[in-house]
């Protein structure tokens, strides 16, 4: 009996000693804790203001979520939906003339998938333009020509003239080099513009342009 008391007295001292260790170790966790800034603050981020007006200090949550709702379209977003537009033409002048001098039922309907889907999104550029206030006279001084991929005139010209197996095989290699320069472009927006829209634009032109470059290929 003895040695029972002994055993529940030496169990009680040893719970009230570890009640009491850990109490203190709470209290100071707490004081720690209070002392450090809370994790979900993150390093903070100078955020240059307008003319005029001071910079602002944001948390890295919120300058991410300031850049996220903020996607005004820079210069480079109006430059690449007016240069694609012109890009997009061009491609569509090369696919009418397929139906008539394509010998290959295979590149007339590339050539009509091509234009079915380049008159789309020549429209939506033109309305996101006219969104923005940007729809009027390009007065970017971008010379159309030298845009990646661009047939020059001698080569439309030589398009123009040919017939069947000739015509099929121009229209590809042309083509071909027509998708890779939209492509670039499309790659150069995405890293260089600010808005959504125009990089969910540009998404698209990679998706598609890649996959009908293999198409091409496989056909030349």
């Amino acid at each position: 009996m003895l040695f029972r008391r002994a055993s529940r007295a030496s169990l009680t001292t040893a719970g009230l000693t570890l009640v009491a260790v850990l109490a203190l170790g709470a209290c100071e966790s707490g004081s720690d804790d209070e002392s450090k800034p809370p994790a979900s603050t993150g390093p903070s981020v100078l955020m240059p203001g307008v003319p005029g007006e001071g910079n602002e200090t944001l948390s890295a949550k919120e300058a991410a979520e300031q850049r996220i709702e903020d996607d005004s379209p820079n210069s480079a977003d109006v430059s690449y939906a007016r240069m694609m537009i012109e890009h997009h033409t061009q491609a569509l002048e090369m696919t009418e003339l397929a139906p008539k001098q394509a010998e290959s039922d295979e590149v007339k309907r590339l050539a009509e998938r091509i234009s079915a889907a380049q008159e789309p999104e020549i429209a939506a550029m033109e309305a996101w333009l006219k969104r923005h206030g940007k729809d009027g006279e390009d007065n970017t001084g971008h010379d159309h020509s030298s845009m990646p991929g661009m047939a020059t005139e001698g080569q439309l010209k030589n398009l123009r003239s040919a017939k069947g197996s000739a015509f099929d095989q121009l229209f590809l290699t042309l083509m071909i080099t027509h998708h890779e320069g939209a492509i670039t472009m499309a790659s150069d927006v995405k890293g260089q513009g600010n808005n959504i829209q125009i990089e969910e634009m540009a998404d698209d032109v990679i998706a598609q342009q890649t996959a009908e470059i293999g198409r091409m290929r496989e056909m030349g």
